[in-house]
Parts: structure tokens; sequence; C-alpha cells
């Protein structure tokens, strides 16, 4: 039997305010256990919630970057259940009237194509504090400090078909609020997480199948893998003569698995009701009108522009636009040297392999945009070769230089173009190599084209390596060819 996949993703962006969701405690990571829990956060008797509007604001931005309804009115509810980090007994949250409407995103498909994912809505709402296992030997540890921290949960429709379908939406989310500048997007801590629903039927079937969800996964490679592995579980399963049931699972990375941990709850099993203590939340059409205005050019725009303006291919506008540190780095580079393609060659090829090896972001790159572009700019002019240029930018990596131009002077590095000079290489060359000048007078004219690197190799070799690859080439093929 041929299966189905169908997967619907959760994606939790914790935004990027300085404060919380309804207090004023701050939202800073990293600092030490419950010292960023007020008593708005904790729940406490006499304490009312005030909404900090640039959580809306925020939540308004990402919906016009998606294309989504805008709702005049949006409602809090309260999402009632007991668990030990939750210290009010419920989380705020928005059921009914969520704040963002029906909406949709492009996502780019291995085999050049496009599909679009449908995002159900996006709401609202304040996380919950941290249980801590690891450092408690029989114990749980409670941090409270997340508490609070102010949350847009963006909920898709069930239109993904595989693993990569799913990581690619999670990417393309990723991009879109970090380009609004809506959240960091670290998923390493905790300000972008999901929660995958996954289940499979049989290919052709209307209904879907029984759904797990997998809470809380952290990466784009987990998304991939522990789809991958309840997929498999789920065919396997059926097929044996059992039955999915829909549960909550915990995807462990190290064994490379999905785990139950409880049963699902239903949506009447939190008994939510409107939060008394907020009023609704109206917006008038100058306000989303000013959002609107406010919005930065988004991944979408800016991989059409990298094509239609500069010129550049699908792939290399799309790797590019991806990261929008990526994007202005780059578009620094191609101001600098002034030609888009040699670029993003560079970017991608040398300074990213830099990155990777080093297990760096852009952000970090010891190699500012400005003296990549002037190092470019020095191999379009001639006055250095590749092999040079690779040698300066190791120096710059290193912190070797402040430019492109310091190191070539100090290192010597400045390309032989003085054809007298390269003249006089090549004689040298020819007079010290009687054997191999016999064998290419010799040998087919067919055949000499590939006897030639011996003698540019030499002559390069006599240069250190900064005579000019195009002249020797020629030169050489001439004064050989005469002998013959």
């Amino acid at each position: 039997m041929q299966w189905e996949t169908v997967i619907g993703l959760e994606v939790h962006v914790q935004l990027a305010t300085q404060s919380k969701i309804f207090s004023g405690a701050s939202t800073a990571f990293g600092a030490d256990p419950n010292t960023q829990a007020c008593a708005v956060d904790l729940g406490m008797p006499g304490v009312l919630p005030v909404l900090n509007e640039q959580a809306v604001a925020m939540a308004v931005q990402f919906g016009l970057a998606i294309h989504a309804e805008i709702p005049e009115v949006s409602v809090f509810d309260r999402k009632n259940y007991f668990y030990p980090d939750l210290p009010k007994g419920y989380q705020t949250s928005q059921m009914y009237h969520p704040i963002v409407g029906p909406g949709e995103v492009e996502i780019g498909l291995d085999d050049g194509t496009t599909k679009r994912i449908r995002v159900h809505h996006a709401h609202l709402e304040e996380d919950a504090g941290k249980s801590l296992h690891e450092d408690f030997h029989g114990m749980t540890g409670i941090d409270l400090n997340r508490a609070g921290t102010p949350l847009l949960e963006i909920v898709s429709e069930p239109d993904m078909r595989s693993a990569k379908e799913a990581a690619a939406y999670l990417k393309a989310i990723h991009s879109i609020v970090t380009y609004l500048g809506i959240s960091d997007g670290n998923m390493a801590e905790g300000s972008m997480r999901c929660d995958v629903n996954v289940s499979v039927r049989p290919r052709g079937q209307a209904e879907f199948g029984t759904r797990a969800e997998i809470k809380n996964v952290n990466s784009f490679r987990f998304v991939e893998r522990a789809i991958e592995f309840e997929v498999e579980r789920q065919i396997e399963l059926i097929e044996d003569g059992g039955e999915v049931v829909q549960e909550t699972r915990l995807f462990d990375p190290e064994r490379d698995e999905t785990r139950s941990m409880r049963t699902k709850e239903e949506a009447n099993d939190y008994r939510y009701f409107p939060c008394p203590d907020l009023l609704p939340v109206v917006l008038d059409a100058a306000y989303v009108d000013h959002l609107r205005e406010s919005l930065p050019e988004l991944p979408d725009e800016k991989r059409a522009r990298f094509q239609g303006e500069l010129g550049l291919s699908a792939y290399d506008a799309g790797v590019l636009a991806a990261s929008r540190e990526m994007a202005e780095y780059f578009e620094v580079v191609k101001d600098t040297c002034g030609d888009a393609k040699q670029a993003a060659n560079w970017v991608q090829g040398e300074l990213s392999g830099a990155l990777n090896r080093e297990g760096l972001s852009i952000h970090d790159s010891p190699v500012s945009a400005t003296q990549l572009g002037g190092l470019i700019s020095r191999v379009m002019d001639d006055t250095i070769n590749g092999k040079a240029a690779k040698q300066v930018f190791q120096a710059l990596w290193n912190g070797q230089g402040v430019s492109a131009d310091e190191v070539i002077e100090a290192k010597g590095l400045k390309q032989v173009t003085d054809s007298g000079a390269i003249e006089a290489m090549i004689d040298q060359v020819i007079g010290d190599s009687p054997a191999q000048v016999a064998q290419y007078r010799d040998a087919e004219p067919e055949k000499r084209g590939k006897m030639i690197g011996y003698f540019v190799g030499q002559v390069m070799k006599a240069s250190r390596g900064t005579a000019n690859p195009q002249q020797v080439n020629a030169l050489l093929k001439d004064k050989l060819d005469a002998l013959c």
C-alpha cells in the first residue's frame, strides 16, 4: 500500500520585546534562575496584566508579511491546566479570536518549484516557565524566568507532505521573522521552536489519519529526523494491525526516535474562556496601514530583485536572500566591488566555506563585507590572481590586515603583468628544461596543450605565484611553438 504523509506545524516564535507580554519584567536570555519573574508573571493576588503594545505591533507585522487577514478585534483567553512551571494555573492565549487570520507562506522545493503553505492563524500568548531535570537527582527544578515571555504561535494548515517540505516551511518562517526583526530566531536559546503534527493515510484517501504531536522540536534538522521516524513508526504500526492513537510525543535526538509523553488533550479539556483581566484588542485601519508601511523588503521580494535587477540565478538569489544578515552582507560586497556575480561567488564560496568550518554565523565573520569587496576588486583589476586572492582572504580572516591592499603590499602578492618580466622568466624556464622542450617539440600538436602545464607551473613557481596566468599561458605557447 502507498502511504501519504500529512504534516502541520505549530511554530512558537519568541518576540523580540525588551519586556514581557503582560509585565515590565525583562526578557533577556541567560539570567540566573527565577530572577526575572515578577508578581504579574507569577499571578500573585491583586496584580493585573497590562498588554505590551510592541508585541501587538510585531504580530500584526508578521500577519501583513504573509498576506494574512488582520481582524479588527482579537480577544485573549485563559487556557487552564496544571503544570509545575505554570504558577498561575492558566496560560493567557488567544483561542477563538486570534490577532492574525488566514495567510500563506511560499516555500522552495528541491526540484526548483515552489509551493504555498496555508497558515490557519497566528495568535499571541505568554510562555510558561521551564522544568529542569538534568541537574537535580531525583527531583525537578523550576525556572520561571520565561514565564510571561511574549510568543507568537503560528499554526499552519496540514499542507505539508514530506519532512523536507516541513523543514523548508520552518526555514521560511524563520526568514520572515528575522527579516522583520520581530525575533532573533535563535533556536538554541528557545526563541523559535515548533510542535509537529504528523499522520499518514492511504494515498488517495480524503480523510486524515490519526495524528501524533511531537512537542518542542528546536532545529531544522531535528524536525526532519523526527518526522521521518514518526512516519515510519505509524506505517509499521498500521501494517502490523495496530492503530495510531492521538497523543503527544517527544523527539529524542540521541536515540533518533520519538517517545510517548501523554495522550493528546482536546480543546475542551483546557476550559478556555475569555480573560476577565484583559479588554479585547481593537485595531483601526490607520494603525494597520502604518505598520504595513514600516515593513522592510521581505525575502521573496529581495530574491526577485536579486534575479531581476542583478541577474543572479534563482539558486544564488535564493541562498543569498534566505537570511537578512547574509543579504545585507552580500549587498555591501556587491556595492564595494561593483559586480554582483563575483560578489555572490565569493560570499557563497570562500566566505561561506570558512564560516562553516569554524561554525560561525555571517554576523561573526572575521572578514567584513567591505574587506571582501575590496579583495574582489583587486582580483577584477588584475592586481592579484586567484591563488593570491585566497592567500589575501586567509590573511584577512586571521586579522593580519585592515584591507586587501595592505595585505597585498605586505606579502608582495601584486600580480606581474609586465610582458617583458614574464618573458624573461619564460626564457629562463625553457633554457633550464631541454628535455621537456624536446618532448614538447616531438609530440603531436593535439597533445601539446596538456604538456604546457609543466612549463606554466615552473614559471608560476619562479614568480612566486604572482605572474598573470593568462599571459603566461599565451606567451609560453607562442615561444614553445616557435621552437617546433
